[in-house]
């Protein structure tokens, strides 16, 4: 068989394959309640104009420049997120993998038979003999019923979802590092509140004792003095430990060993930005999480028609053509030639002990359970975006409640202390006084820090800046094709 006829028969029965039918349903989108407005949006101050979107780079609307260099080191080190990429590219092989069912396979042999005939037979030759034979073949089974374009889509979505989960991962990596960093500046907040508070008793227990050589107060004073500044002092050495691990964390986000960072103590600057809370409607579109599970229930669903495919006969196809000749020399000369068509076979499958039932009601199920992952996840996303603007609502009233606070305690303090120094009252009173004092400066320093965290978190509910248009197509999911991968041996 020559071969161009060879071709013309593969051309016309690929095309024939192409022609057939796909069984199983056609994906749709799982239905899912979305409300009109999210319910703590009332009084939500939002960003100007209204249409205004989170950037790529969302972390830079915070303004701090030590932030912005932390994270643009998370792409380029993060191995959490290397992983992800890798299983990306992983899940596009698995796209090409199982393309390849679309076309015949081919196999080269060469065979060699030394024998005698059995005695007594008639032969030309009497005595040891040798065969050798050369043969090209080729297997092809048909994708008549679409159990192979059915497996490929599922392989195309599983990598489209693949790519989303790989984008939620960089998100929620990003946020991470943008909740330990400012995490890290409230302990730098505490930390110099502290040591100012300090400076401050050192003071006033300078005053107690010169009160105390005079004659005018009792040694207890000192003494109670002494206890608050040596606890004061204690708390601000404690804070270390934490803000230790805040650095060694942040470290290993961008990809180093805790020792390779080392991050200076600074102010608590970073101002609130104004953060675009989109429609309900529009978060389905940008948060790779609800893309990856939505993309998850479409390769169930193809699952379905691979397993419902299974059901219909399968047509198999064979072809081969060689040489053999009891020389070596002429088996590519003079050798005697054959070719063959077949064998062709038609099984139409009739028992498997319900196997085949198994595998159909399996696919179903994992579609009604992605399904349910799908919609939980979009649940599960509306919270988070109502708890986070709840959160930013209650803390912002909360913070001008705390402001009063402080400054009613700072007034207290400084009350107490010109009593104090005038006699009137004793040393407990004004220790009091600067305690809550105290206590009320942490919080108010605390809420700043639970504000930056909730409007973190805010974006990350948001989608982070990202769209589902970012998604790869169906054909770029399978990635690039490379020709040397249809070479029969590995270039590396």
């Amino acid at each position: 068989m020559t071969f161009r006829t060879t071709s013309a028969l593969t051309f016309t029965l690929l095309s024939l394959s192409l022609l057939g039918c796909t069984v199983g349903p056609d994906y749709l989108r799982p239905a899912t309640a979305v409300p009109v407005s999210f319910k703590e949006i009332k009084g939500w101050k939002q960003a100007q104009p209204l249409d205004n979107q989170l950037p790529g780079k969302w972390w830079e609307v915070f303004e701090d420049s030590q932030l912005n260099a932390l994270e643009q080191q998370v792409d380029q080190a993060n191995q959490s997120i290397a992983q992800a990429e890798a299983q990306y590219r992983q899940a596009q092989t698995l796209v090409q993998s199982a393309a390849a069912a679309y076309f015949p396979t081919a196999t080269a042999t060469t065979t060699v038979n030394r024998f005698r005939a059995a005695t007594g037979q008639s032969v030309a030759v009497s005595g040891v003999k040798y065969l050798f034979g050369g043969a090209v073949s080729a297997l092809w089974a048909p994708d008549l019923w679409g159990g192979v374009r059915r497996q490929v889509e599922a392989s195309e979505v599983s990598a489209q979802a693949s790519f989303a989960t790989l984008q939620g991962l960089r998100l929620t990596t990003q946020a991470a590092l943008a909740q330990s960093y400012f995490q890290l500046r409230v302990l730098d907040a505490q930390i110099k509140l502290l040591n100012e508070t300090v400076a401050t008793y050192d003071k006033t227990i300078r005053i107690t004792q010169n009160r105390y050589a005079a004659g005018i107060v009792a040694k207890t004073d000192v003494v109670q003095a002494e206890t608050q500044l040596e606890s004061t002092r204690a708390q601000a050495i404690n804070l270390g430990v934490q803000r230790a691990q805040l650095e060694h964390a942040i470290a290993v986000l961008i990809g180093k060993t805790p020792a390779e960072l080392s991050i200076a103590l600074a102010p608590l600057n970073t101002l609130l930005p104004a953060i675009p809370a989109s429609l309900p409607s529009q978060l389905l579109e940008r948060r790779p999480d609800i893309a990856a599970a939505e993309r998850l229930a479409a390769a169930a669903n193809a699952q379905i028609g691979v397993a419902k495919a299974a059901y219909f006969p399968n047509l198999n196809l064979a072809a081969s053509d060689g040489q053999q000749a009891t020389l070596l020399s002429n088996l590519l000369t003079s050798g005697a030639r054959y070719w063959a068509l077949g064998p062709a076979a038609f099984a139409i499958p009739l028992f498997d002990g319900g196997a085949r039932g198994a595998r159909m009601q399996q696919a179903v199920a994992a579609y009604d359970a992605s399904v349910a992952a799908y919609r939980q996840t979009v649940l599960v996303s509306f919270q988070q975006v109502e708890d986070n603007l709840a959160a930013l609502r209650i803390l912002e009233q909360e913070v001008a409640i705390q402001n009063k606070a402080v400054a009613a305690a700072h007034q207290a303090v400084q009350l107490t202390t010109n009593q104090y120094q005038a006699g009137t009252v004793s040393y407990l009173n004004v220790m009091v006084n600067q305690v809550a004092a105290l206590a009320n400066q942490k919080i108010a320093v605390d809420l700043q820090g639970q504000r930056l965290n909730a409007s973190v978190l805010l974006v990350q509910a948001l989608g982070g800046g990202w769209n589902v248009a970012a998604l790869p197509t169906q054909d770029q999911a399978g990635g690039e094709v490379k020709w040397s991968q249809f070479l029969p041996i590995p270039l590396k």
